[in-house]
């Protein structure tokens, strides 16, 4: 059982982000405050957890949530300030939009910057350590799921719906035959070696 939280005494939010090493696609990220009372066996990271749970898991989350939202980097974004500078900002973006405002922030990973005057720990594997975090990671991943599949009805060649935009082998094929589509992130380009598409 993942642990409840960090410090009881305060209003903690967990943060995580879905899409930082693909090849095309926005970055989200979620920011999740749940109550201290928050139980769920089956809530864990969610690249531990079938696509089928983690939906499950979604609407769990949201009915027993204090808040929490959603934040979006786009393709354009991440070209121009990185891909951790967009995550992050993803995450503040996040934390903009919850209704109860924390007052301290939980951080799966070990890069963060300080949003506004609240406080932040972060946390390496976190998502597999605090249910908040665990929580936020369940709501990152599945938006982002959800973007993925849209796009695949306008591009179905890349097989976004499979690879969510993540550097698969048939992901690389396409590119070779297809070239890039607008929303590839152009800081992202394969490299020529990458492009020798091995049996």
């Amino acid at each position: 059982m993942l642990q409840n939280y960090y410090y009881k005494d305060r209003i903690e939010a967990g943060c995580d982000e879905a899409g930082r090493g693909c090849l095309a696609g926005a970055v989200f990220a979620a920011a999740v405050i749940l109550p201290l009372s928050f139980r769920c066996e089956l809530l864990n990271d969610s690249k531990k957890i079938k696509e089928r749970d983690r939906y499950l898991l979604r609407e769990i989350i949201e009915n027993e949530a204090l808040s929490w939202a959603v934040g979006i980097v786009n393709e354009q974004e991440i070209d121009k300030i990185n891909i951790l500078n967009a995550s992050i900002l993803a995450m503040h973006r996040a934390v903009d939009q919850l209704t109860t405002k924390p007052n301290h922030l939980l951080i799966d990973g070990n890069r963060f910057k300080p949003y506004k005057e609240i406080s932040h720990d972060c946390i390496i594997k976190g998502d597999a350590k605090y249910m908040s975090i665990a929580a936020a990671s369940i709501l990152a991943k599945t938006y982002r799921d959800d973007y993925m599949y849209k796009l695949d009805l306008k591009y179905p060649n890349y097989q976004w719906k499979k690879n969510k935009g993540y550097p698969t082998k048939n992901h690389r094929q396409a590119i070779v035959k297809y070239g890039y589509t607008k929303y590839h992130r152009k800081t992202f380009r394969l490299k020529t070696e990458d492009l020798i598409i091995k049996n």
